[in-house]
């Protein structure tokens, strides 16, 4: 397989793992599937981590997550 195979397929991965976790978070069921509202939360969030309170949200967010993988 040749090199640009792979990282695509890791690729590919990646972002499968990544819009499992926005389905396992209930956000997908929450806002009906509204996209543009998804996408407007996660601009939220980017701002809210390059804020003078990101490094606050991030441990915060962190210890949720981390509490929330626990439970599987």
């Amino acid at each position: 397989m040749r090199d640009w195979q792979v990282e695509r397929r890791r690729r590919t991965r990646h972002l499968i793992e990544l819009g499992g976790l926005v389905v396992k978070s209930g956000i997908v069921d929450l806002t009906g599937d509204d996209r543009g509202m998804i996408y407007g939360a996660m601009i939220w969030m980017a701002d809210k981590l390059q804020s003078e309170d990101g490094e606050r949200a991030r441990m915060l967010w962190a210890e949720k997550g981390k509490k929330a993988f626990g439970k599987e």
